[in-house]
């Protein structure tokens, strides 16, 4: 698969939170910086994503007298994850994880998401009450972008709902599976099928790497 000036690199919250020792570790995920760094050195265009949460987001179960996190709410826009706090703004657990700080440095933007209290963000794109928009489609049109490679954290959720949207919004979408963690194997089938659904290739590094 050849990569050329009209690709981006995605890199998907490579935070310190979602890897191991963080508040919402996701197994493996430091594993990953490096071939993530080995990526990013191939596209020109890279673009990264970070978590960027106020201490009274929605999400948080703390902030819902007792809810316990990974159940789930009705909430305006519709259903809702409770998950531990994380990537709260400032914190050591919202920067990105310094493994991964080759990829970051050469990154043209960072795209903050979900730092609106009263809605999470999983996509790169929307927010989600899939209204509010991060202008990150713009930024790719603006770019030249057709096709976006995705790599990054978690697999199951913010690459899964990321690579949908970008797809909804005219691009072709590649997820780079081995450069991806998944929070658990029902969601991490759920996103497989869905990419299937929709037209979202799937591949391994090597592919571009060689």
């Amino acid at each position: 698969m050849e990569i050329d000036a009209s690709d981006a690199l995605l890199v998907i919250d490579a935070q310190n939170d979602f890897c191991e020792g963080g508040a919402l570790a996701v197994q493996g995920g430091a594993a990953i910086m490096p071939l993530i760094n080995r990526l990013a050195e191939r596209f020109t265009t890279v673009i990264a994503t970070q978590d960027w949460h106020t201490p009274d987001q929605i999400s948080f179960a703390s902030n819902h007298a007792g809810a316990a996190p990974f159940t789930q709410i009705e909430v305006a826009y519709g259903p809702q994850m409770l998950w531990p706090d994380h990537c709260v703004q400032g914190t050591l657990g919202s920067d990105f994880h310094p493994d991964a700080a080759p990829a970051v440095n050469k990154a043209l933007a960072v795209v903050r998401k979900g730092y609106n209290p009263a809605v999470d963000s999983y996509s790169g794109f929307y927010e989600n009450d899939h209204r509010t928009a991060t202008g990150l489609a713009g930024l790719l049109r603006d770019l030249g972008v057709k096709r976006v490679f995705l790599c990054g954290l978690a697999y199951d959720y913010c690459v899964r709902f990321t690579a949908e949207d970008a797809v909804n919004e005219g691009f072709e979408a590649v997820v780079i599976e081995d450069a991806c963690r998944a929070i658990a194997p029902d969601t991490a089938a759920a996103a497989k099928a869905s990419f299937a659904t929709l037209g979202v290739t799937q591949i391994e590094a090597a592919t571009l790497l060689g």
